[in-house]
């Protein structure tokens, strides 16, 4: 004889039909409305105050945006950008795949180089390339004691650019360095005990099975840092590089206007990094490709349910499904 067990039925759990999925109705919340509306007004009169400033002078604002010289700035500040994340990505990779090396030798050199560069500023670094021909003269390659040897001078090889380059891209390889050890370690060491059981080397196995799945820890940080760098950039002017701070205060030193020219170089700032926000968005949005069932609406779909409802609905919470229990 066998006893029955009764519960709280759900509806359509007897006749096999999936239950209608729970409307959610939001709570109310008019303490958020009020501190939405004072933080409005707060942000409002700091515009309205910066933008009715009785000595700012927006038509030099209007007249110097689009400029040859500011034009010409923002081109070098992308090549910049460009170039440095190329060189902190590739050494970045190279460092923690060092750092996680069994041998101490590779694990330690790796070490070092990550503690020095993110010890030291950025600043500093691209200063001391630019002039590292009063200590170094002459760069040269060759075997000492042979004709085979090659020199040049310190200045016609590392030159105003090249010297922010490096500057800006070795110290980013440390950080870009700690960003893919974090990736690679989060990934379950048993899928790499797993692959190496069925024959695959060790760098077959970070190609192929550990590197897919740490670009999702990877690809966010990294984002981030590409914004950051951008924005970095700007130290460049130490090393006297034409980007985009250093012409605009070069053209702030012939007017005179320096708030002026510096709310040009803020809102060409401003709009290379939201592009590249836009950018990373998307990409990350790829990688979640199978880590989650659903993925998060783009900009142009949250805004087109904010702007025909009036607020983003809240997702629908299914009931769980109750099955008949045994007899």
């Amino acid at each position: 004889m066998t006893e029955t067990v009764s519960g709280p039925s759900v509806p359509g759990s007897q006749t096999g039909q999936r239950p209608e999925a729970i409307k959610a109705i939001p709570v109310r919340h008019p303490w958020r409305w009020l501190s939405g509306a004072v933080v409005l007004v707060i942000a409002a009169d700091i515009v309205y105050t910066i933008v009715t400033a009785p000595n700012l002078d927006w038509v030099v604002v209007w007249t110097y945006l689009f400029g040859r010289l500011i034009r010409e700035g923002i081109v070098v500040t992308l090549e910049l950008t460009v170039l440095a994340m190329l060189i902190g990505v590739a050494l970045g990779v190279v460092m923690a795949v060092m750092r996680l090396s069994p041998n101490p030798v590779v694990s330690w050199v790796s070490w070092l180089y990550i503690w020095f560069f993110r010890g030291t500023p950025v600043l500093v670094q691209i200063f001391f390339w630019y002039n590292l021909n009063i200590v170094l003269p002459h760069i040269g390659i060759g075997i000492p004691g042979t004709p085979l040897n090659l020199q040049a001078g310190t200045n016609q090889l590392i030159n105003p650019f090249l010297a922010a380059t490096l500057g800006l891209g070795l110290n980013e390889a440390a950080y870009m360095a700690e960003i893919v050890r974090a990736g690679i370690i989060s990934v379950e060491h048993g899928q790499t005990e797993a692959a190496q059981a069925l024959g695959m080397t060790r760098l077959q196995v970070m190609r192929h099975i550990i590197l897919p799945q740490a670009m999702r820890v990877i690809i966010p940080p990294t984002g981030n840092e590409t914004i950051s760098m951008l924005k970095t950039s700007s130290l460049a002017f130490v090393a006297a590089v034409p980007e985009l701070f250093t012409r605009s205060e070069q053209v702030s030193s012939a007017n005179f206007a320096v708030v002026e020219l510096a709310i040009v170089a803020s809102i060409w700032y401003l709009a290379m990094t939201s592009i590249l926000t836009v950018g990373q968005y998307y990409v990350e949005r790829y990688y979640a490709r199978g880590s989650q069932r659903e993925l998060p609406p783009t900009p142009w779909q949250r805004f087109k349910k904010i702007l025909f409802t009036g607020r983003v609905p809240l997702p629908a919470v299914e009931a769980p499904v109750s099955l008949p229990r045994a007899h």
